[in-house]
């Protein structure tokens, strides 16, 4: 049994009346029709036990969160919710923990440098200052884990990001607007995070033409437990992919996340907890994907994980990206 699309529906009864609309082939059955009229009569959908639920529990409506690639572990119960942090978290960071700072992380050697031939990926972060608690002086509350301090935060993970895609020759650069200064500044809520930070990506994209891959790197906010995967016996921070459904090249975007999501999966299986598909009622619905066909949203790793554990991700999503970037634009991924 499948889902069916009602432009599907649609085409089945026109073709019942005049068999020249008839598609090459039937994809229906009787299960599969009388659950989709079940579906438009009722606005319930038999696969989905939110559409059973979401009239009678507030709040479960706006958990309008699609699963189109569920990783390991990865069903309605651990599904990503966008949380801001408190306002008065924001405005009085925590102090970074120095000495977990200091301890140099290098899994493997550097790959010689290569020169690229222009820049055409852009790493940004829409929510610059979350930060991870290990990396944070005495606190374990997960609302406070945010700072501006780049050595603790997601501006870090982009920054590594960029070396290690600077080192498979892709020309990489990162933008380091400091977003949530700037909301501060003009007195908007967390919620225009992605306003301001879409202004970052177009004044990029103006700036330099060849800018066709968008990188906007977040951290979620679900604990270890969730956020922690074990690959031949290193800890690895988990990471995932958010799509937006509100903007035009969604489908685009999507089919293109779904490759980077298989070749991680493939090179580090359990890595990826999956990709999500998003509206505007559970979070952005667009998050700057507008700007182009290959434009990613990956939330890398959670308030718990380490250095190691993320700088290990970074390097796994560095040598996915790298195989499917040298896949679509030709030349060598040595």
């Amino acid at each position: 049994m499948r889902n069916i699309e009602i432009n599907e529906l649609l085409t089945y009864f026109i073709s019942s009346a005049n068999h020249s609309f008839a598609p090459d082939s039937d994809p229906f059955t009787f299960e599969n029709v009388t659950d989709a009229l079940f579906s438009l009569a009722t606005n319930v959908k038999p696969t989905d036990a939110r559409t059973f639920l979401g009239t009678e529990l507030p709040g479960l409506v706006y958990f309008d969160t699609e699963i189109v690639v569920a990783g390991e572990g990865t069903d309605l119960s651990t599904l990503p919710f966008e949380s801001a942090p408190p306002a008065e978290v924001l405005m009085n960071e925590r102090e970074v923990a120095e000495e977990k700072l200091q301890q140099p992380v290098a899994d493997k050697p550097a790959q010689p440098a290569k020169k690229p031939e222009k820049t055409d990926v852009l790493i940004y972060h829409s929510h610059n200052m979350e930060a991870f608690l290990p990396l944070l002086k005495n606190t374990k509350d997960a609302n406070k884990a945010v700072t501006s301090d780049e050595r603790a935060n997601v501006v870090g993970l982009g920054s590594k990001l960029s070396d290690a895609l600077l080192q498979k020759g892709i020309g990489a650069s990162q933008d380091k607007t400091n977003i949530n200064k700037e909301l501060l500044k003009r007195e908007w809520t967390y919620s225009s995070s992605y306003k301001v930070s879409n202004e970052v990506v177009h004044a990029s994209a103006e700036a330099n033409p060849n800018l066709k891959y968008f990188i906007d790197i977040h951290r979620d906010s679900a604990r270890k437990d969730k956020t922690t995967a074990t690959i031949n016996g290193k800890t690895y921070a988990r990471l995932y992919f958010i799509v937006g459904k509100e903007n035009k090249n969604y489908q685009a975007n999507l089919e293109y996340t779904k490759k980077l999501n298989a070749k991680v999966e493939e090179k580090y299986p359990g890595l990826s907890r999956g990709v999500f598909l998003k509206t505007k009622l559970e979070g952005n619905g667009v998050y700057n994907q507008d700007i182009s066909n290959r434009a990613i949203l990956v939330e890398l790793g959670g308030v718990d994980n380490n250095l190691e554990e993320l700088h290990r991700t970074v390097d796994a999503l560095s040598e996915a990206f790298a195989d499917i970037y040298w896949d679509e634009n030709g030349g060598s991924k040595e």
